[in-house]
């Protein structure tokens, strides 16, 4: 198969110098502030974009050096593959997250529920909508009884680690 390569769009700027301390989910990031600068040779896509209130953001965990096939999720102390769980440390470092658009500014898209690292390069921006996005869900796997420790889960830096 050939290489498929990604380039950046723009740029996704937190408070969140590092991984360490950064919330694990945009849903438990409620409120933390974000905003992505788009290279002004895509600004143009932005065009009509701010007429959604949530949009999804897909980009790449720049700081992850290896992937590693099983790991510790932030919410559970036992292994999980790599495809359950939502870690960073990928085959393909690639993240998503639905944060809520407050606006867009001379091509920056401010927002909220950040969990990304500052200077996160921004692969892609999608519209979240709730009929082709929301689905009726019947099990979440190993989650289950886990989820209310979200809100206070942080990183804390174990998938940096080399």
């Amino acid at each position: 198969m050939e290489k498929i390569i990604y380039r950046p769009i723009g740029v996704i700027r937190t408070s969140f110098k590092n991984p360490a301390g950064t919330p694990i989910q945009a849903s438990g990031a409620q409120g933390t502030q974000g905003k992505a600068e788009i290279f002004p040779r895509y600004s143009k896509g932005l065009k009509d974009l701010e007429g959604f209130s949530h949009v999804i953001l897909i980009y790449h965990f720049h700081l992850i050096k290896s992937f590693r096939l099983l790991a510790k999720p932030f919410l559970d102390d036992e292994e999980h593959g790599i495809f359950s769980i939502r870690g960073p440390s990928r085959p393909n470092a690639i993240g998503l997250s639905i944060v809520q658009l407050e606006k867009i500014k001379d091509s920056v898209l401010f927002f909220k529920d950040a969990d990304m690292v500052d200077h996160t390069p921004l692969l892609d921006i999608k519209p979240f909508i709730p009929a082709f996005d929301h689905r009726k869900v019947k099990k979440i796997g190993w989650l289950n009884g886990k989820l209310q420790k979200l809100p206070h889960s942080r990183d804390d830096g174990r998938f940096v680690r080399k």
